[in-house]
């Protein structure tokens, strides 16, 4: 159960970014948007591992990691 519940938690942040970027509340340059999409790719890695789903632990690493890439340039960016 617990598992399931990691998975629920990945996806339910990776949607809301994804809503929220389409109802242009979030950009997808914004640290909030990068940063809830490497939490809930993270996530949705750990849960693809514990259900042995080795191209969904692929898919959401590489989703993870690009997150990751964007969250660090986000945190560098100088603010206006």
């Amino acid at each position: 159960m617990t598992d399931l519940l990691i998975g629920i938690a990945g996806a339910t942040l990776i949607l809301l970014a994804f809503v929220l970027n389409e109802l242009h509340i979030w950009s997808e340059d914004s640290l909030a948007y990068d940063v809830t999409n490497f939490i809930g790719g993270a996530l949705l890695v750990w849960y693809a591992w514990l259900i042995h789903s080795w191209p969904f632990v692929v898919l959401n690493g590489v989703w993870t990691l690009v997150a990751l890439r964007d969250s660090i340039s986000d945190m560098r960016r100088p603010r206006a």
